[in-house]
This record gives structure tokens, C-alpha cells and sequence, in this order.
């Protein structure tokens, strides 16, 4: 019996691996087949493969090929418009697409790269999602693939060193599949996500563990050469890991002439390919030990997962549920808290405060001055960098009471401009306080592309131009030298969307903030994980969300108060995520 026959399933990236082992196991079963992928070559062999299992197992089903870049408005919007014009229901979407994105520490991780990895993982997942949903019927299935790394559990968030726009991507997505679980209930479309866990890829062990390997060695130097050489000989080095040796020690050569080094730097490169490979097998060996059986799984056993969850009885029992909760035992430490110590006379005098704000909403902008209000009363003092797409009325009074500029929060270059222009004007910066502010009262699921990117740039991009900013302000060389960033001090704050206030709030109401909020937790605590543990820097970036589960008014004073201790006190590495005025622990 062909189980999905006479249904239609389109897959992303599925080219290769993951995505090529869920449609080789469709065809099996009889769907029609839409794959896509932004290279042609491998769309056309899958192609081929799959044509051969149809012919195998008798199926009538078929199979169309797209070149199509998930994270592109035009490409997503131009296939669905194909499937319309041919009268093509979708039955089911598997939202498969992703890369790695740069393997680095966000100090050095290029702002570039990092937006299109967020473009790719999540905005993709989103606009796949939200023009699938036109085309599909009652009974249909939206699956999504997510990494274990992301997966929250009450009290902690699972950082995930060098992948910062990685883990933001992929911890919002989490909370995405669960938003459009409770906005598709009447349509009675499924949404449902999983986390397989650490698979048997060449994404894993020729990119993401050697980059990784590489990267702690950059941070630290190696031998006689210096982060910035390690860094420029790995790019070179990384693509013959695992090669026979008469590769490797051709590339050793032609790098050695590359630099005009003398040919003893042969030795050194040599040694430093060497501890790489060391290093990456150990990083693999250490990720199976957080498994029972050790075992990373085979892409077959993702695709017979993703089977799975397509079965309609199991699909409607796993509605919004994140699949596996746990195969894999990520040991992390607390990151979420609500106490702080109180200081009752925080004494701010010749501080600079740089507060900026990217927000569209009245009560961001009350909060705010009252945050500026509480630095001035204790004789600091406060810039404001202000979002140029902000309409003025919104922040009227501030401009009548603080000094204000307008900015482009997006370009990292005029950040960076009015950040030394205000320290030139003021002094030395003390603080960087970045408010997000809150979001749209629309359903997510009814976003137009304009409307999502909008609140894409407002919760990740903006407070990441800033905290990179930030950072290369109070380490200036810590591009070049990572090892600069020992013992340096600094703090950032991001405050994020409040909870929704009310006595009875809807589950898809909750949701919807935490599509957000689920962006900047993972993307905070992977940084200061990054800056405590691996550059041993007393920089912190903190992240602090008002408002509780129940509904309550969020307390401005409270945040006062984690301002005033942040101005004393470098907490520890763990605790960076501050939920004041949620009681529940």
C-alpha cells in the first residue's frame, strides 16, 4: 500500500541529505513530490533517484523540481504561484532548508553572514509556511526541522558556542511551529516541529566541527602564529581535512607560498592542521556522550521520524509539540532568574548611558523615559540613538527632555559613527541599553513580508548591529586579536517585547510573543557564553523580558534596579536572562 499516495509534499533543501532522504522515503509511498533547493545539479539527481523509486514501487506520482532560495521573497512567492497556476494543492510542507552560517564568535562573525543565516532558517521557515497555508486544505501538515541545541526548558537555554545567529534562528523557530499550531486551528492545519538530535552529515563533519576546532584556535594563536593568521591559513586548510596526505601537503605548500613564508612554516601549518582534526574529533566524541546510546542518527531515521509525524492520527496528537523533548542530555546552567540584589543609591555620576530604541508602540517609548529619568535623577547621563523609521510623535517627549539623535539602527557603520561622535561629546561609555520594543496584534500567520521582516530587523538584527558595535567599542582590537577581550569589562542590555498584560490571555496570544522572545534568549546566552567562557572577558550582554505569565503589569523599577546592579556587579556567566516579574521560580 502506498501510504501518501495521490498527496502532494513539498520539501526543502532537498537536494541533499536530510532533504533528499525525506523524499526518497515519500516516494516510497506514493506522493507527488515538489523539491527544492537553490543548485540545479543536485535538484536534477534527486530528481533522477526519485523517478527510479516511483518506477520500483508502481506509483503514478510525480515529480517537479524548483530553483528556489527559501529566504527570497520573489523565488518562494513565484513557486507558489506555479503550484496555483497548475491547480496544485499542498498536503504537506517539510520547512528542511538551512546552513550553517558562520562558526565563529559573534564578536567576529560578520553582520552580513549573520542575516542571511536568520533570513535562510527562519524567515525562510516563515514565508514557505505562510504561502503554503493558501494552498492547502483541512488535514494538511506543516513539519518543521529544528536543532536540540534550542530547546528551552524552564529555567535555562541552550547555548550553542560560535552559531549565535544559528541558535536565534532556530530557538524562534521552535516557538513559530508552535504559534502557527494554535493560529491554524480552525483551518485544522497541523504544525508540528523536531529536534532529531545530531545527525550523520558532511554539513557536520567537514564544516561545522572543523570551523569549530578552528575557531578555538583563533581565539588562543597557535604556535608562532597569530589569530588573524590562523584564521586566514584555516580558510584555506578547512577543505582538505581528511584528505590523503599527498592533498594535504600540497595545500600546506601552496599556502606556505601564498603568505611568503619561509618553507619551516610547512611544520607549523602542518601541526596546526593536526590539532584541528584533534579537536573536531573531539568535539564529536563529546557530543555522543550527551546520547544514551551514543549513536548520531542516520538521515533515514530523520526521514522515518518525519513519516511519522505525517500519519494523521499522530500528526493531530503531536499538534504544536516540539518532537523529541529530549534524546539528547545537554547539561547547561541556569540562565533565567528574577532576583536581584537591591541598590537602593545607585550612584551614577560621570556615567554615559547610550540608550537606543527601535520601536513602534507608546509604552516603549513611557519606558524609556522613565529608564533615562532614573540614570539623569542619579547623575548619569543619557544619548539617545533613535531608529530613523520611528515616526517622531512617538518619542516627542524625549526629544524635549534628553539629547537625541536620529539613526540607522540597521547600518552598522552609522552606528558606529555616532557611538565614537557621543563618546567624543561625553566621555567614556559605560552602558549600552537597547529596547526592542513590542510587536504587531496580528496573527502571525497573517504577516505580509514587509510586516515580518519589519519585526525581524526590530528583535534580532538591530540589537545584534548594536551588541556587535558595543563590543568592538569596549575591546576595539578584538576582531583582530580575540585575546584582547580578557578581563575587559562592559555591559549591554537588551530589553525585549513585555509579556501581554491581561486577565485572560489566549494561548495564540502567548505564542506570538515568544516567536520573539525565543529569537533574542538563545542569541544571548550563546554570546556571553562565548565572551565568559571562551574569551575570558568580564563583558556581559543581558537580556531582561517584564512581565509575568499571569498577566500582571510589568514593573518599571525593576529594571531600574537591574541597571543599578549591573553598574556594580559583573554577574556570572549563567545568569543573563532576567524575568522580573515573573514569580515562578
Amino acid at each position: 500500500m502506498l501510504k501518501f499516495e495521490n498527496k502532494t509534499v513539498v520539501i526543502t533543501g532537498s537536494g541533499t541529505g536530510i532533504g533528499q532522504a525525506i523524499a526518497k522515503k515519500f516516494a516510497k509511498n506514493g506522493a507527488n513530490l515538489i523539491i527544492l533547493g537553490r543548485r540545479k545539479e543536485p535538484l536534477q539527481q534527486t530528481a533522477d533517484i526519485l523517478k527510479k523509486i516511483f518506477i520500483e514501487v508502481k506509483s503514478k506520482a510525480f515529480v517537479k523540481m524548483f530553483s528556489t532560495d527559501v529566504s527570497n521573497e520573489k523565488s518562494v512567492t513565484e513557486l507558489f504561484n506555479e503550484l496555483k497556476k497548475l491547480n496544485m494543492d499542498v498536503d504537506i510542507l517539510i520547512n528542511n532548508a538551512g546552513v550553517s552560517g558562520p562558526v565563529t564568535c559573534f564578536s567576529n562573525s560578520p553582520l552580513d553572514e549573520f542575516k542571511k543565516t536568520i533570513e535562510i532558517h527562519l524567515t525562510g521557515t516563515f514565508w514557505m509556511s505562510v504561502n503554503a497555508i493558501e494552498n492547502m486544505k483541512p488535514g494538511s501538515k506543516i513539519i518543521t526541522i529544528s536543532t536540540f541545541f534550542t530547546e528551552e526548558r524552564p529555567l535555562e537555554q541552550r547555548p550553542y558556542r560560535f552559531r549565535s545567529p544559528y541558535t536565534a534562528s532556530q530557538g524562534s523557530k521552535n516557538r513559530l511551529v508552535e504559534c502557527m499550531s494554535w493560529e491554524l486551528v480552525d483551518k485544522k492545519i497541523v504544525s508540528i516541529g523536531t529536534n532529531p538530535g545530531p545527525v550523520h552529515s558532511d554539513r557536520i563533519y567537514k564544516t561545522v566541527y572543523p570551523k569549530a576546532a578552528s575557531e578555538f584556535l583563533r581565539v588562543s594563536g597557535f604556535n608562532e602564529l597569530t589569530p588573524l593568521e590562523v584564521e586566514n591559513i584555516n580558510k584555506e586548510l578547512l577543505d582538505v581535512l581528511g584528505e590523503e596526505d599527498g592533498i594535504i601537503k600540497k595545500r600546506i605548500n601552496q599556502i606556505t607560498s601564498k603568505l611568503n613564508k619561509d618553507p619551516k612554516y610547512n611544520e607549523i601549518i602542518l601541526q596546526l592542521y593536526n590539532k584541528i582534526k584533534t579537536i573536531a574529533e573531539k568535539i564529536q566524541a563529546n557530543t555522543s556522550k550527551m546520547i544514551a546510546d551514543e549513536q548520531f542518527l542516520s538521515q533515514s531515521q530523520v526521514a522515518n521520524t518525519i513519516m511519522t509525524l505525517c500519519d494523521d492520527d499522530m500528526s493531530n496528537i503531536l499538534n504544536g509539540k516540539i518532537i523529541p523533548g529530549d534524546r539528547v542530555f545537554y547539561p547547561v546552567k541556569p540562565h533565567v532568574t528574577t532576583v536581584l540584589q537591591q541598590i537602593q543609591q545607585p550612584q551614577f555620576k560621570s556615567h554615559v548611558f547610550i540608550l537606543t530604541i527601535d520601536a513602534n508602540d507608546v509604552s516603549s517609548y513611557d519606558k524609556a523615559v522613565k529608564i533615562a529619568t532614573h540614570i539623569e535623577t542619579n547623575e548619569g547621563k543619557v544619548i539617545f540613538f533613535i531608529s530613523n523609521s520611528v515616526q517622531s510623535e512617538l518619542y516627542s517627549d524625549i526629544s524635549n527632555k534628553f539629547h537625541v539623535h536620529k539613526i540607522n539602527l540597521l547600518d552598522s557603520d552609522d552606528v558606529q559613527r555616532w557611538i565614537k561622535t557621543a563618546e567624543q561629546k561625553f566621555g567614556k561609555l559605560h552602558m549600552f541599553i537597547h529596547i526592542t520594543g513590542n510587536t504587531y496584534e496580528k496573527d502571525i500567520t497573517s504577516l505580509s513580508r514587509i510586516e515580518w521582516d519589519e519585526l525581524i530587523n526590530r528583535f534580532i538584527i538591530a540589537p545584534a548591529v548594536v551588541t556587535k558595535k558595543a563590543l568592538e567599542y569596549f575591546v576595539p582590537n578584538g576582531e583582530k586579536d580575540p585575546r584582547d577581550f580578557k578581563n575587559k569589562s562592559g555591559t549591554i542590555v537588551i530589553i525585549g517585547p513585555d509579556s501581554i498584560v491581561g486577565k485572560k490571555i489566549p494561548g495564540s496570544k502567548r505564542a506570538h510573543i515568544e516567536v520573539f522572545r525565543g529569537l533574542l534568549r538563545p542569541f544571548v546566552t550563546t554570546v556571553n557564553q562565548e565572551l565568559s567562557d571562551v574569551l575570558k572577558s568580564k563583558i556581559r550582554l543581558h537580556l531582561l523580558l517584564s512581565g509575568s505569565i499571569d498577566g500582571t503589569e510589568p514593573n518599571i523599577n525593576k529594571i531600574c534596579n537591574a541597571l543599578n546592579y549591573f553598574s556594580y556587579y559583573i554577574p556570572n556567566s549563567s545568569e543573563v536572562i532576567y524575568q522580573f516579574d515573573d514569580i515562578r521560580n
